[in-house]
């Protein structure tokens, strides 16, 4: 990841308009870092375009995408990557992730991140529209497995096999999002640990940590508008510890927001986390 990545550590809080002005308001923030979906920022003025100039004179930025389409087979939109490529040299973002699924659906934008046949050939669409996104971008790029409620037909291999295929062609980084492989694991009945052993932990380069909401006792729906569960936590202290080398962490929250102080309570049951595993990181 060289230099850009060098100040990005620790624990990260979603910039959401949500949560915006109380978070530059704050005077000793409980996170080192911030996260904010580039899409939300392009091509605005007035207020918006205030706070996000206010957040990255103050926070390390990363940008996670909403819209790139990785698994998708309509065209790219070089107009709309062209300006998110503008906004992340504006705020000094030190890499780019999108979702490993499709957005569109017959060349129109669905607002949902739609899942995929595990196969190979979706992996070798998606390794190389990483690759496309990435040159067009002009940063290093991560992936990001998503939460699912059905498995599409002509699937060949597991989620985590998929996640593999796709970065190790593509040659890019992983966002481990652990809620989403949570969420996954109850509702298509897998080992969650299994699923972090498998994945090319070398490659990940930032975790996600949300709530969730449970459907059913074989349902749950990533909502990013819930507290933090424990069996949550105790999958990302089972992740940390596997990992190579430390990461950062970023707290996903998106609806429902409560005051700073919980969320900054959740922050600081990550961060306890973080420090203990680095005792045990192989």
């Amino acid at each position: 990841m060289g230099d850009r990545s060098a100040s990005v550590q620790g624990v990260g809080l979603g910039f959401r308009l949500g949560l915006a002005e109380a978070m530059l308001e704050h005077q000793t923030p409980g996170w080192d870092f911030i996260e904010l979906c580039p899409e939300n920022y392009v091509g605005v003025g007035g207020r918006r375009a205030r706070l996000l100039d206010a957040a990255r004179e103050r926070w390390p930025v990363v940008c996670h995408g909403l819209c790139g389409d990785l698994a998708g087979q309509a065209p790219l939109d070089h107009a709309l990557l062209g300006a998110v490529r503008e906004l992340l040299g504006r705020v000094g973002a030190r890499w780019y992730s999108d979702h490993l699924c499709m957005t569109h659906i017959d060349g129109a934008e669905i607002h949902e991140l739609v899942a995929l046949p595990f196969n190979e050939a979706a992996a070798r669409r998606c390794a190389a529209r990483v690759v496309q996104v990435r040159e067009i971008l002009g940063v290093p790029m991560a992936i990001e497995n998503v939460s699912a409620y059905g498995q599409m037909p002509g699937g060949e291999m597991d989620e985590v096999s998929f996640v593999r295929a796709v970065a190790e062609e593509a040659d890019c980084q992983i966002l481990l999002d652990v809620i989403n492989v949570y969420v996954n694991a109850i509702n298509f009945g897998f080992d969650p640990r299994a699923y972090i052993d498998a994945l090319p932990l070398e490659r990940v380069v930032q975790i996600h940590m949300a709530g969730h909401l449970r459907e059913a006792e074989d349902l749950l729906l990533d909502t990013h508008a819930m507290p933090i569960v424990d069996p949550v936590y105790d999958l990302f202290d089972y992740t940390l510890k596997r990992l190579p080398r430390a990461v950062p962490a970023l707290l996903e929250r998106d609806g429902n927001f409560p005051p700073l102080a919980e969320l900054e309570g959740e922050m600081a049951r990550m961060a306890r986390i973080m420090e203990a595993s680095a005792h045990d990181r192989p």
